[in-house]
């Protein structure tokens, strides 16, 4: 049984690598560049979401904090908005592009935003299918014959599944941060040149979902390939 040895799978493995690599230290150096410039108004991050949620009709939001750095995240099943210590606490301009993003998340949520439906739906296959297409893909390929082909070919449907979360991921990161920005320029949360400052987090940020985008669909053909290569032997 032939793998396709290191160098093919270095040539799709390694560039969407590096690719996640540079998106992650832009965005952890983004981020701590602008955690160091205080907000002129002084609010903190759970003070920013708060203010969007309640101008959006969703005081039911709740604003909690949560351990980790940048563990910042919308929870719809709960409605709840988890903030780290770094957001949550400090009245950086960091904390409130992150705050608002996130604020951005819940109104995509109370408007019924397609893709934010789509991608919580989609959220317990996509569990299942990130440790367990793996496994099934390559217990196949251990497998000799039609039997091994179909295991290994069930195996990557469900890692494709991965794949199409990831690719639906975008559209709502990208618009939660459209809203954020809109959020805090029409209530005046932020004013002069701090936007620059969250524009260069929040676009940073962007590119972490591009880059897991990009590694997810690189693997997914990685094993197409693979398959396809055994098929035609």
């Amino acid at each position: 049984m032939e793998f396709g040895g290191y160098g093919t799978y270095l040539l799709f493995a390694l560039p969407a690598l590096m690719l996640g690599l540079v998106a992650q230290f832009r965005v952890r150096g983004a981020f701590n560049r602008y955690s160091q410039v205080r907000t002129a108004r002084g609010v903190t991050g759970a003070q920013v979401a708060r203010e969007i949620l309640d101008g959006n009709g969703l005081s039911d939001v709740r604003v909690e904090r949560v351990q980790g750095f940048l563990s910042d995240h919308y929870d719809p099943r709960s409605r709840t908005l988890r903030l780290s210590p770094a957001v949550y606490d400090t009245p950086s301009v960091s904390a409130a592009g992150v705050a608002a993003h996130e604020s951005g998340h819940a109104i995509q949520h109370k408007e019924g935003y397609r893709f934010l439906t789509l991608r919580s739906a989609m959220v317990p296959t996509v569990q299942i299918g990130s440790w367990l297409g793996p496994i099934v893909f390559f217990v196949g390929l251990m497998l000799a014959g039609t039997v091994g082909t179909s295991i290994a070919w069930l195996g990557v449907v469900l890692f494709a599944g991965v794949a199409i979360f990831s690719i639906v991921t975008l559209p709502v990161e990208f618009d939660a941060t459209k809203r954020a920005k809109q959020e805090l320029v029409s209530s005046n949360l932020l004013i002069g040149n701090e936007m620059v400052g969250v524009n260069k987090v929040l676009d940073a940020a962007a590119l972490t979902y591009v880059a897991g985008a990009v590694q997810a669909l690189s693997t997914l053909l990685y094993y197409v390939m693979l398959l396809t290569g055994r098929s035609d032997d």
